[in-house]
């Protein structure tokens, strides 16, 4: 599917306006736990999704860690590995099976190679100035892990005193946390990775289907090993507590909701979805809401895809079509974190197979890549998109146009970023309905021309401002 005018790495086009200005008072929330302070590195930080099945020809640790230059180039500073443990068995789904269905929570499952493959895998990234974080499953193992023999009292019961797996994940168990043994036997896991592999955090599986109060026990233990990152998969603010940064599954339901409302969603009438009527307008909405609602210091990590999307939602094409580089551009300069996934930075427009092996992307750069290349260096020289800043860094300039989100990021040092974004398939007039951002001592992002005001900006175009 054709991506909209990707005279991207240089020319682009883009940008957005809306809405109530954002400077609203931040409500204060009471709690009984302190988040554990961040790690410094997190806050204009590039995350990278990494398929060890399918990222590579080799298809495992050995084979990524020789793209780690590449993808310390490309601009990346956190590489998430999707979960490296040997899988079960038992129940299993597909030849390979599912990366959740874990086996071992102490070893490497031999598909990607051994402990010192990860070791080393882990000594590379640091000696680049990358980190690493492990994707773990903490909600339920496979149905073969040794825990169901040795321990079946850490697992949970269905009415009929069954093992079970959550949802129609049939190839696993869940875990009982009211169990103090299987708090300590979880506990254990975690901290062995971060203590034997050196590792810089963790994206925890379906957090929120985990107590909060094991999230509350051990992410104090762990940073007592060294400072990590910790990643939710969820958006269940009581998480955000404990954790670092979670899933801006809000903000990505609502840009397939955008898509689909300008008739670009391919996906959406291929699955015959009933999405509801978004609109730019709507963007700034879901932040000061989710503002109201988290503590202080969350972090949203935002997406256009990820494993999850790419292999049951869509691929960024099929879901955004010709607005792709819009939504990208705002997952990474709106309030929170962007992430990347494997095959992202060229383009690879494939819904990966996820129980089997399939095809791997090629990397010749092309102009995606130099497009997520500035992104990339946009977020790390620009102080203005750190990761925690949150509404009270944005303000929103509000235009005639539902379609149209203009709003400006300015940190207290003066950096400042003013991004434009036209979230339709129509041309769009900029006409401002009181105030407007000012162009002075800004530049275009992706021409290094002066900036100047645009009149109109054409279907799904963007303009990124910076300071001179």
């Amino acid at each position: 599917m054709k991506f909209r005018s990707i005279a991207l790495a240089a020319a682009a086009i883009a940008a957005v306006a809306v809405v109530p200005s954002l400077c609203a008072a931040k409500k204060s929330v009471e709690h009984h736990i302190t988040r554990p302070a961040a790690p410094q590195w997190i806050e204009n930080a590039v995350i990278y999704e990494a398929n060890l099945r399918q990222g590579t020809e080799e298809r495992n640790l050995k084979g990524l860690q020789k793209r780690l230059p590449a993808l310390k180039d490309l601009g990346v500073d956190i590489v998430w590995l999707m979960p490296v443990h040997p899988i079960s068995e038992k129940n299993r789904k597909g030849t390979l099976g599912s990366y959740y269905a874990v086996k071992d929570y102490k070893d490497v499952n031999p598909e990607f190679g051994t402990l010192e493959d990860l070791k080393e895998f882990v000594r590379t990234a640091h000696t680049l100035g990358m980190k690493v974080i492990l994707d773990e499953v903490c909600n339920h193992t496979g149905c073969d892990n040794p825990w169901v023999e040795e321990h079946p009292e850490y697992y949970a019961r269905n009415e009929k005193g069954e093992m079970y797996g959550p949802f129609d994940w049939t190839d696993t168990y869940k875990l009982d946390y009211s169990n103090p043994a299987t708090v300590e036997a979880m506990s254990d896991a975690l901290k062995f990775w971060v203590a034997e592999a050196d590792i810089d955090g963790y994206r925890c599986d379906v957090a929120g289907q985990v107590p909060v109060a094991f999230w509350e026990k051990i992410i104090p233990e762990l940073h007592a090993i060294k400072p990590v990152f910790m990643l939710a998969e969820a958006d269940d603010p009581e998480l955000l507590y404990s954790f670092n940064a979670d899933y801006a599954w809000p903000m990505k339901d609502l840009f397939n909701d955008i898509a689909a409302t300008q008739g670009v969603n391919a996906y959406a009438v291929e699955k015959k979805q009933n999405r509801a009527e978004k609109h730019a307008a709507d963007i700034p909405a879901l932040i000061r809401k989710q503002h109201g609602e988290y503590p202080a210091g969350s972090i949203h990590m935002n997406m256009v895809t990820n494993h999850d999307l790419n292999s049951w939602e869509g691929t960024e094409f099929e879901r955004y079509g010709e607005g792709l580089g819009c939504f990208a551009v705002l997952s990474y300069t709106l309030p929170g974190m962007p992430m990347m996934y494997t095959g992202q930075e060229v383009g690879f427009n494939h819904a990966f197979e996820f129980f089997e092996h399939d095809t791997t992307p090629d990397y010749t750069p092309n102009q995606l890549t130099s497009f997520y290349e500035m992104l990339n260096a946009l977020k790390h020289n620009h102080s203005a998109l750190n990761a925690s800043g949150q509404m009270d860094t944005m303000t929103v300039w509000n235009t005639t146009s539902p379609d149209l989100l203009v709003f400006t990021r300015e940190d207290a040092q003066g950096d400042k970023v003013t991004v434009f974004a036209n979230l339709s398939a129509q041309e769009t007039n900029v006409t401002f309905t009181d105030l407007a951002p000012s162009a002075d001592s800004m530049v275009n992002y992706f021409t290094g021309a002066p900036a100047s005001m645009p009149n109109h900006l054409g279907p799904w175009q963007f303009r990124v401002w910076v300071n001179e």
